[in-house]
């Protein structure tokens, strides 16, 4: 009975691990130090995703207060590229975990690719929306209507706004 479990067991895992390996995941916001010091506060709540098949970075913070996030949305925006877009989703999201309605993920390239964030980014025209801004760091803003209101926040005019709110969940790019 024992060896029966213990193959359950690898099987088990060798089916599920490679599903989670295509990400390394830090418990905790690793942005660089050079972006606004007004964030500091939020690394404890935030995860780093690095993957899944270049090291491309991305940082996921939850918010579960409205003035913490309305306070915290002025200097996300500054770590966005020039002309990158902002992807209004709803929870759940993969990136801020499934019990998660509102949040920030900010997607960015790989560490020896950083972007100047006063050039403005140039996509490539693809149909998949966020491969065509890999080389840009860009926003996913994730509304639930309370923590997060679009009623309650400036969105900068000289940035696409892309919404996704309602868009059917198997078409998902």
């Amino acid at each position: 009975m024992k060896k029966t479990i213990a193959v359950l067991a690898v099987i088990a895992f060798c089916v599920v691990g490679p599903a989670y390996a295509d990400y390394s995941v830090n418990d905790t916001g690793t942005w660089p130090k050079s972006w606004p010091a007004e964030l500091e506060p939020l690394r404890k709540q935030s995860q780093t995703l690095v993957g899944p098949m270049v090291s491309s970075r991305h940082y996921a913070i939850r918010f579960t207060k409205r003035p913490e996030f309305e306070s915290a949305w002025s200097h996300i925006l500054k770590v966005k590229s020039k002309g990158a877009p902002i992807f209004l989703m709803r929870g759940p999201n993969f990136f801020l975990g499934k019990n998660v309605r509102a949040g920030v993920v900010i997607h960015c390239p790989p560490l020896d690719q950083e972007v100047d964030l006063a050039t403005p980014a140039a996509p490539i025209d693809l149909p998949n929306r966020r491969v065509s801004w890999q080389q840009a760091n860009y926003i996913e803003l994730v509304v639930d209507g309370q923590v997060v209101d679009l009623n309650r926040i400036p969105l900068p005019a000289d940035t696409p706004i892309i919404d996704e709110r309602f868009k059917d969940e198997k078409h998902k790019q």
